[in-house]
């Protein structure tokens, strides 16, 4: 370690931006740290030596200092002087390097040695002495400049949106169509034939898995595998550098923005998955990377001994939230990503996490007050994973209004009617109405529910119809490793099979769930590749297989072409029709100037379904009436029947009597994908297949439909 002169004091105040910034002569450098003795700002030059300048304490416990000469693609990391005291929470070691916790750019990863942990191998609480930086990531400093051009945020309504979740680089690593050189990166996602095939399916917005900074973990890296997904982020203001095609100097930055215009150009937003929950520093023997050498106690919730972590994640370790310094951070990551990378909208990763209190989960928590009053990000997205792996961790409908929520109960009922599970029609009721009875409460409307059948975590689409079981063996942890509650149904045979029946069987099924999500009340959330069937072979945690397993085989959109253009027509039906997107819930009474109920629910006999007839265990088949009222006024829809058969026999449904004097046609066969647009005689029974559904059409009646005949 080279050591040199105390950098010049920062100005204007360095507390008010914390991070490297680049004034266009050199680079002011700031910290945050309430334990330390010194800070020291380290430089690298291209052949890797360092070069130590000492930073000086300020207002706040901010570590501030400026480097002339310093610019747009310097490496650099901190080494943090103070206590090494785990008892009280207090894990400073010079000797590792740290990452800077507001880096907008970061590069090379870790490599896993013992010199990377803060501690010795077998004692959590003796202190490691080896230097780290061999071993970790450098931080880089990055220009702010973009040319934005005529960039424009989508701004499409929650209600209106259908989100796509995918992940960045197992989108087009395959991709024929896509240069080489730019499959998997941000760059592959920004490409015309990657768009195209979003274009063509008609989703609103992409969804990305995390793209924050994150790492590989060792136990994985030793095992020969990679972390996939990402959920091990490190670096909140980073794009992921392994998905950039412009190397990690800072190309990264720029590429992700560039991907970010291509896909506003297109109509599309873009979502990222974010991850404050837990860091990947893991609980006390996990490694030294960024925020436990910077100021332990004040970045993580530490257990009553201090020497132990808080873990509500089931990763190690928790973010503390209701701390100044991490909420902080939170939030600025948060304004950065809308602000100067022009996101549109987060989904937060157990977010139940970041509104814990001492313990319960709390709706006024620190963060989540937070964010319900910034100017800035309460005019975006906010999408909770509303769970954590801590007591009473299961948060469904409890989130602040402005928030939506992945509906996890949405899914289990979902799959639990379809496989035939007896007294789940009451269920599905509720979760294709809107799920009143979870969001129905301070001022949420039915958009707070993000419905999901299929997501990364757990079974594809066409697996959830082809295993009854997992299979991960290839994780390498004897299979324990994923959820047993699957609520799946392999349709007779385990895995792959040659039966023709079968095959019918899963293909209806798969359009089956895909009907049910795009159809019911809510914006729906497809996972990438379930429109033309991709499968894991079984495997529901897939979080590991950095392979073939997981990217996307595109010959599959050719194979299963009637499926992806069958995902397509819902897609197409809920942008067109108003009543699938409604602001309000139902109200099960007529609506303005209107005599009939803007929702009914009727036997397949077309007499009104009776509490009796709910009550009946067996009952695997309904009628959903929508008379076209859409809660607007000014935006009356067509009329709409839903014919829902789970029954494995065929039943014939009868229109009921008060919607016979409409014309009606096929817009949906589950069992006939093809046959839609023909006329239905409204006097006659119109046999549904058993396991399928058909949604029938009035089509111009929205404007005659509020004086039915009779």
């Amino acid at each position: 370690m080279v050591t040199a002169s105390t950098t010049r004091k920062a100005d204007p105040a360095p507390h008010a931006r914390l991070g490297a910034h680049h004034n266009g002569a050199g680079t002011t450098f700031a910290l945050y740290s309430s334990v330390a003795d010194l800070v020291q700002v380290c430089l690298y030059d291209e052949a890797g030596r360092e070069t130590t300048f000492d930073l000086e304490s300020d207002e706040g416990y901010v570590w501030n200092g400026y480097l002339p000469g310093v610019g747009p693609g310097h490496r650099y990391g901190f080494r943090v002087h103070g206590p090494w005291d785990p008892s009280s929470g207090a894990r400073c070691n010079p000797a590792k390097l740290l990452l800077d916790p507001y880096a907008r750019a970061i590069a090379g990863g870790v490599r896993w040695d013992p010199a990377v942990y803060g501690h010795v191998a077998d004692d959590p609480d003796r202190a490691e002495g080896s230097d780290s930086a061999p071993y970790v990531p450098r931080s880089v400093v990055v220009s702010g400049e973009f040319d934005w051009g005529d960039d424009r945020p989508p701004e499409l309504a929650t209600a209106d949106s259908m989100f796509y979740e995918v992940h960045v680089k197992g989108f087009t690593k395959l991709h024929p169509d896509v240069p080489e050189e730019l499959r998997g990166t941000y760059a592959g996602v920004a490409h015309p034939a990657a768009v195209a095939h979003l274009k063509r399916l008609g989703v609103t917005a992409v969804e990305l898995l995390p793209v924050h900074q994150f790492v590989h973990d060792a136990q994985l890296v030793a095992r020969g595998l990679r972390n996939y997904w990402g959920y091990q982020s490190i670096g909140y203001f980073a794009p992921h550098n392994e998905y950039s095609s412009s190397g990690d100097r800072g190309g990264q930055v720029d590429e992700f923005r560039r991907m970010v215009r291509a896909l506003h150009a297109e109509g599309l937003e873009v979502i990222l998955d974010v991850v404050f929950n837990h860091t990947a520093e893991a609980d006390q023997w996990g490694p030294t990377l960024c925020f436990r050498g910077i100021d332990n106690g004040a970045y993580y919730r530490l257990a009553d001994d201090r020497a132990h972590y808080v873990d509500d994640t089931g990763c190690g370790n928790t973010v503390d939230l209701h701390q100044p310094q991490p909420l902080r951070l939170v939030m600025d990551s948060l304004r950065y990503w809308v602000q100067e990378m022009h996101v549109d909208g987060f989904r937060f990763d157990l977010a139940a996490a970041l509104g814990r209190g001492a313990s319960d989960f709390d709706p006024h928590g620190s963060f989540l007050e937070a964010v319900g009053q910034d100017p800035v990000l309460s005019e975006v997205k906010l999408i909770a994973e509303p769970w954590d792996t801590g007591w009473g961790g299961y948060d469904l409908g409890q989130f602040p209004a402005g928030w939506s929520e992945w509906n996890g109960k949405f899914r289990d009922t979902v799959r639990d009617f379809w496989r035939g599970v007896e007294g789940a029609l009451p269920g599905l009721a509720t979760r294709i109405s809107g799920s009143g009875d979870l969001f129905g409460h301070g001022g949420r409307r039915p958009s707070a529910s993000v419905n999901i059948v299929t997501v990364h975590d757990g079974f594809t689409l066409a697996d959830l119809v082809s295993f009854d079981s997992k299979h991960n063996e290839a994780n390498g942890e004897d299979n324990h490793d994923g959820t047993d509650d699957n609520r799946s149904w392999n349709c007779g045979v385990e895995g792959q099979t040659d039966d023709p029946s079968i095959l019918e069987l899963r293909a209806r099924q798969r359009r089956n769930f895909l009907a049910t999500l795009f159809l019911s009340e809510g914006p729906p959330l497809l996972l990438g590749g379930d429109e033309f069937a991709r499968s894991q072979n079984g495997n529901n945690n897939a979080y590991c297989q950095d392979d073939e397993l997981t990217w996307f085989d595109w010959s599959g959109v050719v194979a299963n072409a009637d499926l992806v253009e069958f995902t397509a027509r819902l897609c197409r039906l809920r942008a067109e029709h108003p009543v699938f997107r409604r602001r309000q819930f139902f109200s099960g009474t007529p609506a303005h100037d209107s005599k009939r109920d803007d929702l009914d629910w009727y036997r397949p006999d077309g007499q009104l379904m009776t509490g009796e007839d709910w009550g009946e265990a067996y009952a695997r088949a309904v009628t959903v009436a929508l008379s076209g009222a859409t809660g607007d006024h000014a935006r009356p829809d067509d009329p709409f029947l839903i014919f829902i058969n789970a029954w494995w026999e065929p039943l014939d449904f009868v229109i009921p009597e008060s919607r016979r004097d409409l014309t009606w046609q096929v817009e949906v066969d589950t069992n006939t994908p093809g046959h839609a647009g023909h006329g239905v005689d409204p006097t006659a029974p119109v046999t549904v297949t058993g396991r399928s559904l058909v949604l029938l059409r009035s089509p111009g009646a929205a404007i005659s439909h509020s004086k039915p005949a009779g």
